[in-house]
């Protein structure tokens, strides 16, 4: 038996299935087109992490719930390593979720990578308040309109339910330590 986790695309499709609901009538409610659903869901691409929270809308569920793995009757664990946490992201932005498999946790962080030029997209708003510290290079961070350009040793503490989105415009790898508030992200 296999107990891999299935690639996020399939994930997608299974849960669509599971919920009676076609890619036509996923794609009406989500703002997205059917050739996009279909792409997703073969795992031809990754979605941005935008698109993800637009499909995930649809079928109730946050990110933090769809990439956790089924839950068991063991403990939580107190070390999780490095290979086993979840990554979120997609297009040159990773978005490393710490998850230690307590469903009744009351704060996610997480492990974020920016490539050169890599962006969050679309601004995500999501309720809540996230909090984090620029470990190596520099970011943009876009939030109510205001732009704000951070570098290491740098802070940022922001209301989530703003629209925000993160840049990268150097040509160096940025790295960001965050932490936010719920965590259904």
């Amino acid at each position: 038996m296999n107990d891999r986790p299935l690639a996020p695309g399939r994930r997608l499709a299974e849960i669509r299935q599971q919920r009676g609901l076609s890619q036509r009538r996923v794609a009406e409610l989500s703002g997205l087109t059917h050739s996009a659903i279909s792409t997703i869901e073969q795992d031809k691409v990754s979605p941005a992490l935008s698109t993800l929270q637009k499909l995930l809308k649809v079928y109730d569920l946050s990110l933090s719930a769809f990439f956790a793995e089924p839950a068991d009757s063991s403990p939580p664990r107190v070390v999780i390593n490095a290979n086993e946490l979840i990554d979120i992201g997609s297009q040159g932005v990773s978005l490393r979720l710490i998850h230690n498999g307590n469903p009744e946790r009351t704060l996610a962080m997480m492990l974020e990578t920016y490539e050169p030029g890599a962006t969050t997209g679309e601004k995500i708003r999501h309720p809540g308040e996230e909090t984090g510290t620029l470990l190596e290079g520099e970011i943009v961070l876009t939030i109510g309109g205001q732009t704000y350009h951070l570098n290491a040793g740098q802070s940022y503490v922001i209301n989530t339910g703003l629209a925000h989105s993160f840049t990268n415009t150097s040509t160096q790898i940025c790295r960001i330590v965050s932490a936010h508030t719920p965590t259904t992200f």
